[in-house]
Parts: structure tokens; sequence; C-alpha cells
């Protein structure tokens, strides 16, 4: 998830996002994750002016892998129903995998600590962007009725993280038939074409 960054970034970077879950961000000082990572508060500070810094660098690198593995093999070639179902089978695929980073982005995208600028580059540079695009090319296509894009993305995403969460609250196993048929129920939610279940 932070491979972009040196050895020194990426163990404050893990160790933040470890301490912010398990503990709440109150709670995670910079001596912390210094103790918790190794890495000096020194040496936190040549990297990090502040923690505020690090929580928006954390935000971003989450973000950028985020949009990366959910668009990740999603070909202009194919439709735009098997797009769609493919980028949101990878969002499933994605808070089952990183249930940690999943959390943090859920529980902090509202949150002062992020900055503005932070918060419109993630929107910009994470999957939220694309999706909105192929869900502006199924609105043009007639294929979906004409709500704003990013609605209609940010609706389909809190359905799906809530769900999530009731899967890993219970411990369930969240099977192949639930995904499709979520994704399926998103897909009909603006669909114009009614009663589709396939």
């Amino acid at each position: 998830m932070f491979e972009r960054y040196n050895k020194v970034q990426k163990a404050v970077l893990e160790t933040t996002l470890h301490l912010i879950i398990d503990r709440e961000l109150q709670a995670t000082s910079m001596s912390l994750i210094a103790k918790d990572s190794g890495v000096s508060t020194g040496n936190i500070y040549h990297y990090f002016s502040s923690k505020e810094d690090i929580i928006n660098e954390l935000y971003k690198a989450i973000v950028l892998f985020n949009g990366e593995f959910v668009t990740k093999d999603l070909n202009q070639a194919d439709s735009v129903k098997e797009r769609f179902h493919l980028a949101w089978r990878n969002v499933f695929e994605l808070g089952r995998k990183y249930p940690k980073g999943f959390r943090f982005i859920e529980q902090y995208s509202f949150s002062p600590y992020i900055y503005e600028q932070t918060k419109e580059e993630a929107i910009n540079g994470g999957w939220c962007g694309p999706l909105e695009k192929l869900y502006q090319q199924a609105v043009n296509e007639g294929m979906f009725v004409a709500l704003e894009p990013r609605m209609m993305v940010q609706m389909h995403y809190g359905s799906i993280v809530y769900l999530l969460k009731l899967y890993q609250r219970d411990s369930q196993n969240l099977t192949e038939e639930v995904v499709d048929q979520a994704i399926l129920a998103c897909w009909n939610a603006v669909s114009k074409e009614k009663g589709s279940n396939s």
C-alpha cells in the first residue's frame, strides 16, 4: 500500500494506520508513532512536519492505492455494465483485503484533520473520478437515469461500505453470490431498464 515511499516514510505511515484504527486518532501521538515504528522523532520530523501532515499523507497514499486497485483491469473496450460490475467487485475485494485502509478512508474522509485540498486531490486521483466518468457515460447513453454521477457513485459506495461493515462485524463470509446481488441492486437502482436481474 505504501510502496512509493522510502523505508522510513513507509514505517511511519504503516504504523500510523495501525495505531489510528486500533486506538483512534486522538490517542495516536508522535511519540507513540516513533516508538511503534522504530523511527526516531527527529527522523519523523525530517519527512513530516506534524501529525496532521502524516494523517494527510496517509489519506493521499491510501486513496491513490485504492484508486489503482479499484480501476485495475477496467478496459474501455468492455461494456459499461461489465466495467461497472468489475469496479464494484474490486471495491468489495479492497474492503476485504485491506480492511484497515478501507476503514481509515471511511472514517476520516470528512474529518477536519484532512485538508480540503487533500480531499479534492483524493476525489480526482482516486477511484471516484473514474467511476463518475463511467456513470456519466451510462447517463449519456441512456442506460442510467439522469442523476448527478458523483451522487450515484457515493450512494452506491455507502451501500457497499455498510454491507462490508455488517459482514466484518458479524465475522460472516461475504459470498460471491451476495456481492453479485449487491452490485446488481446498485445497477438496478439507477438503470433505466427496470426489472433487470442479470
